[in-house]
């Protein structure tokens, strides 16, 4: 079996997700996961970024039946199952009960839902940036009941205690990781 890589990821990601939004979405999560790779000191950083790349690959063709269609497009020959087992553990609760227990997953986890609150408070901002974005002003529209209402907050603060971080903590790396691409653009 050949050693998944970013650009047999991106030839995947192109051929099956064509919204910008989805697109945008995909290298956000690429990004923040392998920002925690290096918090996590994983030595395979590659393998977080695919995961992240590649995590919603089914939800454009199958919007209804996300992460049951995972394995019908990643090929099992050429997709390590470890990088199917991660992928779809990030519908834990949601869509299926395959519980996240490595790492990366649980980062998956915590982390997909919580990038379009980030995203979605940014974008509001008179700078439109993450740049002076704080953890602060993201939890003062985290409790806004109208605001970002597809994100699942819950599915974040479970995914915080099985990480065992605070959920300030989180949503700071998660603003880093997400600030090392250009995706207000």
């Amino acid at each position: 079996m050949e050693i998944p890589n970013r650009e047999r990821a991106l030839k995947v990601l192109y051929k099956y997700v064509k919204s910008e939004s989805l697109i945008r979405h995909a290298f956000t999560v690429e990004a923040v996961m392998y920002h925690f790779s290096d918090i996590y000191e994983e030595n395979n950083k590659e393998k977080w970024r695919i995961i992240g790349l590649l995590h919603d690959i089914d939800f454009e063709i199958y919007p209804d039946e996300h992460l049951k269609h995972v394995r019908d497009l990643l090929d099992s020959e050429i997709w390590p199952e470890e990088y199917l087992r991660a992928i779809e553990s990030h519908g834990y609760k949601l869509v299926n009960d395959i519980e996240p227990v490595e790492n990366m997953e649980k980062v998956l986890y915590a982390t997909d839902e919580l990038t379009g609150l980030i995203y979605a408070t940014a974008i509001l901002r008179p700078s439109k940036s993450l740049d002076d974005l704080t953890v602060k002003s993201v939890k003062k529209k985290w409790k806004q009941k109208g605001f970002a209402v597809g994100v699942d907050r819950s599915v974040i603060e479970e995914g915080a205690k099985l990480l065992n971080l605070e959920l300030d903590y989180l949503i700071q790396e998660t603003i880093n990781g997400m600030k090392k691409i250009d995706l207000m653009n």
